[in-house]
């Protein structure tokens, strides 16, 4: 029997009607947890809606024995993210876990992407996460638990054509960093992950809801969204220990994603410093040889001017 389980935890999943978020909601459910699913139901590029799919999952969820409910609400607003959580107070009185799961991508990329596009990423991505956190964290601070969980992606480091995607996800690495400092020394922890599996998002030919209405199971894979369920079970439990940070997972792998700092060139003379000696230093200052992870803005200011 799995050890880490939710009995009497209480969770809301955004975004839980397919994919990723579904396999989030199921394993939450099948470990105790009694789990408000948040799915719009709209497109890949976050157009329109359908009750459906939240709905679908969550009688996935009690038929297999477990407690949900379902929420339609668009978490990009701050009323729909409230209301998300509300559902959570509503019915189960109270909420510990919150996993940020709910996106929407459209490609485009320099010279033809607009701020249109953009705007659409982060009101999704960083919006929806932040409203969601933000209705969720007076009760968490009352209870002094909470676990937050925000998804990122390896989209961050860029494509061609995913300016507003990368945009989003990298965002949301500060506003956990500054969440986690928020908190102190209360037991809430927030982290993000960035998955690894194959969704309609990603290309996938099926988003699982096919299968469901035919009573059939997906093949497995190794790039199976169940695969990465672990890793946000961890993140979401009592008993993580980690905050502020990064992982990535999916395919049987878990790894940490930082942001790290050289230690790069120290110029003698500060005030006499030169482009030229940026330039004939550069293969010193990029190299990773050495380099440290600030867990803050003040630490990474006094790391950086250890020397003065």
């Amino acid at each position: 029997m799995e050890k880490f389980r939710f009995d009497g935890r209480v969770a809301v999943v955004t975004g839980a009607g397919r994919g990723i978020g579904r396999a989030y909601a199921h394993l939450l459910g099948e470990l105790g947890a009694k789990v408000v699913v948040n799915d719009l139901g709209g497109s890949i590029e976050g157009a329109g809606s359908d009750t459906t799919p939240a709905q679908l999952v969550v009688q996935e969820i009690i038929d297999a024995g477990g407690v949900a409910v379902a929420d339609v609400s668009d978490i990009s607003t701050v009323t729909g993210a409230k209301h998300a959580v509300d559902t959570a107070l509503e019915h189960f009185g109270r909420i510990d876990v919150v996993v940020n799961n709910a996106g929407n991508v459209r490609f485009g990329g320099l010279p033809n992407v607009d701020a249109d596009n953009i705007e659409s990423h982060l009101a999704v991505h960083v919006m929806g996460a932040f409203n969601t956190s933000h209705a969720a964290w007076p009760h968490m601070v009352e209870q002094n638990y909470g676990r937050i969980v925000i998804t990122t992606s390896i989209g961050m480091f860029g494509l061609p054509d995913n300016t507003g995607y990368a945009t989003a996800k990298a965002a949301v690495l500060g506003m956990a960093n500054s969440m986690s400092l928020s908190a102190g020394d209360r037991d809430i922890k927030i982290n993000v992950i960035a998955p690894n599996a194959m969704t309609r998002m990603g290309g996938a030919p099926s988003d699982g809801m096919d299968q469901v209405r035919k009573g059939t199971e997906q093949q497995k894979s190794d790039m199976d969204p169940a695969l990465v369920a672990p890793m946000m079970g961890y993140l979401a439990h009592e008993a993580c220990g980690v905050t502020g940070e990064t992982y990535l997972a999916g395919a049987g792998r878990f790894a940490r994603l930082f942001v790290g700092v050289t230690d790069g060139y120290l110029h003698p003379d500060p005030h006499n410093a030169t482009i030229a000696d940026v330039a004939d230093n550069i293969e010193r200052i990029k190299s990773r040889s050495e380099y440290y992870i600030p867990d803050s803005l003040m630490e990474c200011v006094q790391r950086f001017m250890a020397h003065r």
